[in-house]
């Protein structure tokens, strides 16, 4: 009885790792540099209007598809005039017209956002930066690292947040 309750269990937890591998909608990139990495599924417009419809203003999204996005520095850092320490953090979102709020979290392996407010607690910072309107649309999230910023753009918007 004892070997099928344990194998029970293992068979749960393989299915649902496997049945989250298999959910990924988008594919899952890797932006890198020196001294930051950035893995994050790559969403696509696909003619829609993303932000402050498909993806809410005012509400955390997972900057990306699928699990949270997870950003690594391989040293101290100053994100966006705040310092952080060498490590890995899951980056969300608040996407706003204006400004929006970057924010690092410790809880790895989150799938999506849905339990950010649970793991709200373990936000290292959060900073505010503007949202800069693009000319030209772009068609799939793209995460860039050019030496002094995490920027990130979709749709019609770039997001820039400083790293020192």
């Amino acid at each position: 009885m004892k070997h099928f309750l344990l194998s029970t269990v293992f068979l749960a937890a393989t299915t649902l790792v496997f049945a989250q591998e298999k959910e990924r909608k988008s594919p899952h990139v890797t932006a890198e540099s020196k001294e930051i990495k950035v893995v994050y599924g790559q969403p696509s417009k696909k003619g829609r209007v993303i932000f402050g419809t498909l993806e809410p203003f005012g509400k955390v999204w997972r900057t990306g598809a699928d699990e949270a996005t997870q950003i690594t520095f391989s040293k101290d850092v100053v994100f966006g005039g705040k310092a952080v320490k060498a490590g890995t953090y899951t980056l969300f979102s608040i996407p706003d017209a204006k400004t929006w709020t970057v924010i690092l979290n410790g809880k790895l392996g989150q799938w999506g956002a849905y339990d950010y407010e649970k793991n709200k607690g373990e936000d290292v910072v959060a900073v505010k930066v503007p949202r800069q309107a693009l000319s030209t649309p772009v068609e799939k999230l793209t995460f860039t690292l050019p030496g002094n910023a995490v920027v990130f753009e979709w749709d019609d918007t770039k997001v820039s947040v400083p790293v020192k």
